[in-house]
């Protein structure tokens, strides 16, 4: 399904805003209770959650710069060491998904990044009960081929998130969580490469990007 790019930021920014609540909420709970609290203990529990809750929202925001936003500024390539960091601290207060990080070049074209950041997205979100989420990419003879395997116990890829990667046609209205999918879809295809998905039979989750940076 082609969505206009009016709409696609609107989705982007819901999915952004429901991201974000949580942590952000979280934080402006722990201050309320913090005001009327004057047990010590109880204080630096609440004190704790905060930190908790401030890490997880700029962990969040660190991810979507890279991911949605300008990434890494106006330069052509980004540090991979910088979507690495994304990644894990994206990941890192769900214990349930362990991140392998196979990515042997230094640096990537900023497109190549996006697609890499947002398919771990959709590999990770994936992972409902856990698991391992797997990211790599290797550059040979001009040419780039990112891949994202996700593995677990149960693995959920919403229909709409796979029809969207696909270029499937949806009859329902695309909804917020399938932005990533979109951004990655349009991505793939500006740079005229080839994205592919495990059939859904599968008992694990795989993405496969490829296309020539030369």
């Amino acid at each position: 399904m082609n969505i206009s790019s009016t709409e696609f930021a609107s989705l982007l920014c819901s999915r952004l805003c429901h991201d974000l609540l949580s942590p952000v909420g979280a934080l402006n709970n722990g201050l309320e209770l913090l005001a009327d609290e004057h047990d010590p203990e109880m204080r630096a529990r609440c004190l704790e959650l905060l930190a908790d809750s401030a890490r997880a929202s700029a962990n969040k925001l660190k991810f979507f710069r890279l991911a949605f936003g300008a990434a890494g500024g106006f330069g052509e390539t980004v540090d991979t060491r910088e979507a690495q960091t994304a990644i894990e601290g994206l990941f890192g207060d769900n214990q349930r998904v362990k991140i392998g990080w196979m990515v042997g070049e230094s640096v990537l074209p900023k497109h190549a990044i996006k697609i890499l950041l947002n398919l771990a997205l959709i590999g990770g979100d994936a992972l409902v009960r856990g698991g391992r989420l797997d990211i790599g990419a290797e550059a040979q003879d001009g040419a780039l081929e990112i891949g994202v395997r996700a593995e677990g116990p149960k693995i959920v890829l919403d229909t709409e998130l796979r029809g969207a990667l696909s270029g499937g046609a949806n009859d329902t209205a695309p909804t917020p969580r399938a932005a990533a999918a979109h951004l990655v879809r349009d991505l793939v295809a500006d740079v005229g490469g080839r994205l592919q998905i495990s059939p859904p039979e599968d008992d694990i989750l795989v993405f496969g990007a490829s296309f020539r940076t030369e």
